[in-house]
Formats: C-alpha cells, sequence, structure tokens
C-alpha cells in the first residue's frame, strides 16, 4: 500500500507524498508552525516525496504543483480552515482506543441505523451522538450507519459534495471527534458504518485536476466528473481510491463501508476496481483480525454486486434492496404510485420477500427497456431494506417522513414488514418514534454561482412532481436546522407508542430463531386475498415456525390458518394497545378462523405436538 499525504514517522520526522504524474516540479509549502518551502523529488511512479522534521506543534501545509500557487492536499486527513485552507497532518498514534476486545458484529445479526451527523441533535457534532448511544441500545440497535463525514464545504451538507475523501468534517469535530464517537459505539457492542462516495468529487474545494487526471470524460455521472478508473493514468487514482477503505479500517477502527452509488463508477479494466480493493480490504482485515464490511448502493439489480471477485463479482457484503422500499411504500400510500409506477402490486412485495429484486428481467416503464436479473436463492443477509431512508425523505419537496404521510396503523404496518423481513433491517434517524421533524437537502457553499445552480437544479428536480411546488432553500441554515430531530417526542403520547412498537418488533426478531434464519429456503410467502399475504418463516425446517399475516387494505377479511399444527400463539398484534402485548398472548386454534382489521399485522408462533 502507497501511503499517501502526510504520514509521521518514529522519531519525529514527517514523510510527504503527493501523486502528480504530469507535473515536473512539486514544493511542500509549511505554514505553520514555521513558513517554509520544501522541493519535493519524483519518483518514476509520478509521486512526489519528501521527509521533514517535525516541528512542535501541528504541521499545517499546502502542495505547490510546479511551483505555483497553494493546493491543500488531496489526500488530508484534515481541513481545521474548510476546503480551501491548509491541510494539518493528523498524529494517529496519538488517540487512546480502549475497544481492543471489540471483534465485531457477524453482518446477518445487524440492526442498521442510519444517522446524519448534524441533524441528529442539536448541536451537531460527533461526540453530542455519545449520550443518545444508550437509547439506540435500549431500541435494539447495534450498528449506526453515517452519513458521509468526508470535509465538504462551509458547516451543512448532506456530505455527498465532499472533496477530500481522506479527511473528516472540522465542524462535526475532526478526526478526534470520530474517534472517540467510534470508540464509544465499541463500549456499548454497536458497530460503525460510515457512508462514502467514490464515483465524484464534489464542485466546491476539488483541486483534482491541479495534481493529476483523476477525472475522465468517457462516462458521465449526475453529480460531477467520473472518477477515472480504467484510462490513462488510472493506477495512481485507483491506488487513492483503493487505499481509503484501509485508511477508515486502521485509523478510525470502523466496521464497514456503506458505498454511494457504484452504478455511477465506470471501470473496464481486465482487473475491476472492487476486486483491487477487496483483495486489499481482504488481506488488512486478517492482519487486524476482525471483519470489516462493505454495502453496495446499487442501481443495477444485478447479483453480480454481491457475488465475490472469484465469482466474478464486485465482492460487496450486501446491497441496499430498493425495489423492497418501493413495493412496500406504493402499498402504504397510494400516492406513492406517481413516484414509483412500476410497482403497487402485491404479489410484487411478495416477490421482494422471496426473491429479492423485484425488477428481474421484465420490461420496466421508467427504463423503458427489460431489467434487473434474478436474486432468487441469495441469502436475505445479503440485502439492506428500510423502509425509509435519507433519500426517500429528503429527495421529496417538503422533506416528508412517512409519518407525515400515513397514518398510525400503515406506519405500524410498514414497520413490521422491514423488521420482521428475512433481510438485514435498517431505521432512518426518528423513524423508530416517528419524529416529526422534516429532513430537507442542505448545503453552505461558499460560490454564489454553485449556490444558484443547485438552487435552480433542485426545483427542475421536483417539477416533475411537485408543479410549481418550490422545495425550501438548500443555502438557507433554517432549512437545516428544520431538519433537526426533536428527541423530546419519544417519551409523548403516539411518539412514545410508535418507539414501544419498533423495540417489540426489533426484540421479536432477536428472540425467534425463525427471524434469524435469513435463508430464503425458509421463507414461504402466499398471497391470500387482494392486498393480503401470509409469510411463513422457518426456523430449521422441524419447528419453531412462525406465521406473519399482513392486511395491506381498507378492507377487514376473516383469516384461517393452515391446519397440520396444534395452534398458534399471537406474538405480535398492531390493533392492541402496547400495554396490551404484555398480557399473555393469544392462542388461536388449528381451524379457528381470526378476524384481519384493514392495515394490521400479527404474528403467530406455530406449536406443533410430536
Amino acid at each position: 500500500m502507497i501511503s499517501l499525504g502526510a504520514d509521521l514517522l518514529e522519531g519525529g520526522s514527517c514523510e510527504f507524498r503527493v501523486w502528480a504524474p504530469e507535473r515536473d516540479r512539486m514544493n511542500l509549502h509549511l505554514i505553520h508552525p514555521m513558513d517554509r518551502i520544501v522541493p519535493m523529488t519524483k519518483n518514476e511512479q509520478g509521486y512526489f516525496e519528501v521527509t521533514v522534521d517535525q516541528s512542535p506543534g501541528p504541521l499545517r501545509y499546502f502542495f505547490q504543483p510546479d511551483g505555483q500557487r497553494d493546493f491543500p492536499d488531496p489526500a488530508s486527513h484534515f481541513q481545521p480552515e474548510g476546503v480551501h485552507g491548509p491541510s494539518e497532518v493528523v498524529d494517529h498514534r496519538q488517540f487512546e482506543w480502549t475497544d481492543h476486545q471489540w471483534n465485531g458484529i457477524p453482518f446477518h445479526q445487524l440492526i442498521l441505523y442510519e444517522l446524519h451527523v448534524g441533524t441528529f441533535t442539536q448541536q451537531g457534532t460527533f461526540e453530542a451522538i455519545i449520550p443518545y448511544l444508550d437509547d439506540l441500545v435500549e431500541l435494539g440497535i447495534n450498528a449506526i450507519e453515517l452519513m458521509p463525514v468526508a470535509q465538504f464545504p462551509g458547516s451543512r451538507n448532506w456530505g455527498y459534495d465532499g472533496v477530500f475523501p481522506y479527511a473528516v468534517q472540522h465542524s462535526y469535530g475532526g478526526p478526534q471527534g470520530l474517534k472517540k464517537l467510534v470508540d464509544a459505539c465499541h463500549a456499548k457492542a454497536i458497530a460503525v458504518i460510515l457512508d462514502v462516495v467514490y464515483n465524484h468529487i464534489g464542485p466546491e474545494g476539488n483541486y483534482f485536476r491541479e495534481f493529476g487526471p483523476y477525472f475522465t470524460d468517457l462516462y458521465r455521472t449526475p453529480w460531477g466528473d467520473a472518477i477515472n478508473f480504467d484510462g490513462e493514468w488510472a493506477d495512481g487514482v485507483r491506488e487513492y481510491f483503493s487505499n481509503n477503505p484501509l485508511h477508515w479500517m486502521t485509523h478510525y477502527h470502523l466496521d464497514g463501508l456503506r458505498c454511494d452509488a457504484i452504478h455511477a463508477m465506470f471501470d473496464n479494466g481486465a482487473v475491476h476496481f472492487w476486486d483491487l480493493a477487496h483483495s486489499k480490504i481482504e488481506h488488512w482485515g486478517e492482519r487486524l483480525g476482525r471483519p470489516f464490511h462493505l454495502i453496495a448502493e446499487s442501481d443495477l439489480n444485478s447479483p453480480r454486486v454481491i457475488r465475490s471477485p472469484e465469482q466474478g463479482g464486485y465482492g460487496f457484503r450486501a446491497q441496499w434492496l430498493d425495489d423492497f422500499h418501493h413495493a412496500l411504500y406504493v402499498l402504504v400510500d397510494s400516492e406513492g404510485k406517481e413516484r414509483y409506477k412500476d410497482f403497487g402490486r402485491i404479489e410484487q412485495l411478495a416477490k421482494a420477500y422471496t426473491d429479492g429484486f423485484v425488477h428481474s428481467g421484465e420490461y420496466v416503464s421508467f427504463r423503458k427497456r427489460k431489467y434487473g436479473a434474478s436474486s432468487a436463492g441469495i441469502s436475505g443477509d445479503r440485502f439492506v431494506v428500510f423502509n425509509q431512508n435519507h433519500d426517500q425523505v429528503g429527495n421529496r419537496v417538503r422533506g416528508e417522513r412517512l409519518c407525515h404521510l400515513v397514518d398510525q396503523h400503515r406506519l405500524k404496518l410498514a414497520a413490521a414488514t422491514t423488521l420482521l423481513s428475512p433481510y438485514i433491517p435498517m431505521l432512518f434517524m426518528g423513524e423508530e418514534y416517528a419524529d416529526k421533524s422534516a429532513f430537507f437537502y442542505f448545503v453552505s457553499h461558499s460560490d454564489k454561482d454553485l449556490i444558484q445552480a443547485v438552487r435552480e437544479g433542485r426545483k427542475e428536480e421536483f417539477k416533475a412532481f411537485n408543479g410549481d411546488l418550490e422545495p425550501p432553500d438548500p443555502q438557507d441554515e433554517q432549512t437545516y436546522t428544520q431538519s433537526k430531530l426533536n428527541w423530546t417526542l419519544r417519551k409523548e403520547g403516539i411518539h412514545r407508542e410508535i418507539l414501544k412498537w419498533h423495540r417489540d418488533l426489533i426484540a421479536l426478531r432477536n428472540s425467534l430463531p425463525a427471524f434469524q434464519n435469513l435463508s430464503k429456503n425458509y421463507v414461504r410467502v402466499n398471497i391470500l386475498y387482494p392486498g393480503i399475504f401470509s409469510v411463513n418463516r422457518l426456523a430449521d425446517g422441524i419447528g419453531n415456525d412462525v406465521l406473519c399475516v399482513f392486511n395491506f387494505s381498507d378492507s377487514a377479511a376473516g383469516y384461517t390458518p393452515p391446519g397440520g399444527v396444534d395452534s398458534y400463539k399471537i406474538v405480535l398484534d398492531s390493533h392492541r394497545e402496547p400495554k396490551d402485548m404484555e398480557m399473555d398472548a393469544t392462542t388461536v386454534q388449528a381451524g379457528e378462523s381470526i378476524q384481519l382489521s384493514a392495515w394490521h399485522v400479527l404474528v403467530m408462533e406455530v406449536a406443533r405436538g410430536y
């Protein structure tokens, strides 16, 4: 592995290295605690290097390509003055970790919780999250997924405009703050997954072209220039990005990465970028003695994403299953058909339960072509499912959460469908208690032309769904502050009830063997009536079965559970008051009819006589 940026060495010296293969000269400009220009030496691979003695206090520096103006380090670990300021050397050896006994959590056991650092608390920092970890543990969460924290312009942003993939956002608390959060999470048996962006670099503060051919004109992305993974000089680019996971593994003790929009990463070389990255991660994972999980966001609907490189795949441990969200959402909110016109049938949600991808080679009108491939037979722990995430909420013109769009019965039904699925479930922050704050898209750029372009882009994006209704101004600080959670709500009325419902669902998932078996071979789905289907989850094929019945309709219906068993014990009922669920569960005899209300879910343990 080629170490990029600044690397403190034993004995007090600091080694600097930057890739700039088409530059003739490079200077290191030290600006703090002294002002000094140091010429660098270029090697045959296009890397400029120099080693200097460390001075008291943190070193801040720029690079000067061809000896001209100052630019921050593309591989900077810290930008204390923002994206245009100097880079600062980080001594990663100084942090006193306490997680020496931490060995990670098996992926199939994860209950994920996506959060945005800036809006999760009023303070909007890493350390401000720590006091809330006990609440997450009580809920049943054992893994948090942080939206991107790579340095972005200003102090507020979703994170997908990051321009320093190795640096931790200064306004969140920088490297020290992230390490404190990870260490505290591990102390409470919570894994930490980080969202990273390797498909583009944000516009403001993007000085990569000053150093090398990081981008290509052969491909296009919706968000910026495509990264050069397979063209001339691609070796240095591939090295830069494939080393990034190792940076998070080693310096920050992270447990995995969620990789944004990998379908917008293009590589036609003989050794695919993800094959290269996978081999490095496997090597370092063995050295560190703990797993490191890669989760993909992919628009391909291709099993190749989660196959191993030996099978011709990309090697991801799992991927987000958008089809599950679309199939579920359109059933609980009839207006969802306007957003996802190819969804809306109960058979599609049933297929999402049994197969994974709903679109698996059929013609899809939204795409105007046949789309996807079958994922039937692939284990459920290769997919992450949700009924809300940052995109599904934040890309609505009013930033509405599901609790703004549907009543409590549909909300509880949606939660049960996700948390009792044969997949890895994920909640979006505040979802567990139906937080009433919106979640908007927000930025804090300094370039006036860019600010106006973002404003116009958001208006154009929403025009197809909302006509003349304008979204809040992304640059306005109020748009950001209105997106912050209101944690006091979780103790009040319906919010307390929804919170308990989520706790009960997660506890049930963790306590019944059938819900822990994520093999598709042990999932049986039957469509009973329009809008109603049952799911039989088998623990091991010989007993401990669970029967779930979901009613996604406005009509009540009678249901008679299958015979051949002794009885059924109702262990969860979405239409009973939470306090009632603490009483003895109701037993239903085989052949006895059960009344299903509209928008209702029942969960029953199967009792068999032997």
